[in-house]
């Protein structure tokens, strides 16, 4: 690990954590594209960064649930299967360039849904009867695997499409998106501790600022930030990241 100086890398971790959880996101995928640019080694941060992930979108699930904006008739068809796939997704021995492939593509996907699909497509799909629960039990399963095997909690992914498919409203799917997160980044940290034990050396500055930060900005929920601004600097920041995993 290279000398760092940690001040402007917590600053980062404050402001990702704030920004991300205003709209019910733990952050997993800003984490790790700040720890990827200041050049950490990311391998040995996974666990920490899934503890992180698990703070912030806590803390945004009470701070959204007390809101009244959860819908447990939403989320659980979809932590059904996501949380099994994730302990399996978490359980698989990635590592190398391969994790840094999987990592770099998963990023990239995030900053173009940030950049260029502000506002999903609409395809309603009925919130009621079997399609219903086919449909939420598959994308449950697919990104719950892919939460585990990259330690991400899923949310930026499972947001959109509640609201594309017209299942939820933004507030509704912030809600429903923070408690999958936890759900997940709990299952996957789960199969990957045997293997990949917490850094300890970062774990009490990074944990405090991500706390700090998801209080703010759980709190604030972007009432008071323009999220197409907040959306362009966090794709731009997944963007770069997702580049220098790749090219790597």
């Amino acid at each position: 690990m290279p000398s760092i100086d940690l001040v402007p890398v917590l600053l980062c971790l404050f402001v990702g954590a704030a920004l991300y959880t205003s709209v019910g996101h733990g952050g997993a995928t800003v984490y790790t594209a700040i720890l990827t640019l200041f050049a950490f080694s990311m391998a040995p941060l996974v666990t920490l960064i899934l503890v992180m992930n698990i703070v912030a979108a806590t803390i945004a699930w009470v701070q959204f649930r007390q809101a009244g904006f959860l819908r447990w008739r939403l989320l659980l068809p979809f932590v059904i299967s996501s949380v099994p796939f994730a302990y399996l997704g978490g359980s698989l021995p990635i590592t190398g360039r391969a994790q840094t492939i999987l990592l770099g593509v998963v990023l990239l996907v995030a900053a173009i849904r940030l950049l260029f699909f502000p506002k999903p497509p609409s395809f309603p799909v009925p919130s009621t009867g079997a399609t219903y629960y086919v449909v939420a039990f598959v994308l449950g399963g697919v990104l719950g695997f892919l939460a585990g095997a990259t330690g991400i909690g899923g949310g930026i992914f499972l947001s959109p499409i509640l609201i594309a498919v017209g299942w939820a409203n933004v507030k509704e799917a912030a809600s429903v998106a923070s408690a999958f997160i936890v759900l997940n980044s709990l299952s996957g940290l789960a199969a990957r501790l045997p293997r990949t034990p917490i850094d300890a050396q970062f774990v009490a500055p990074f944990i405090a600022v991500v706390v700090a930060g998801a209080l703010i900005g759980s709190f604030m929920g972007a009432r008071r930030l323009p999220l197409r601004s907040v959306q362009v600097a966090l794709g731009l920041v997944l963007l770069i990241s997702a580049t220098k995993n790749l090219l790597s």
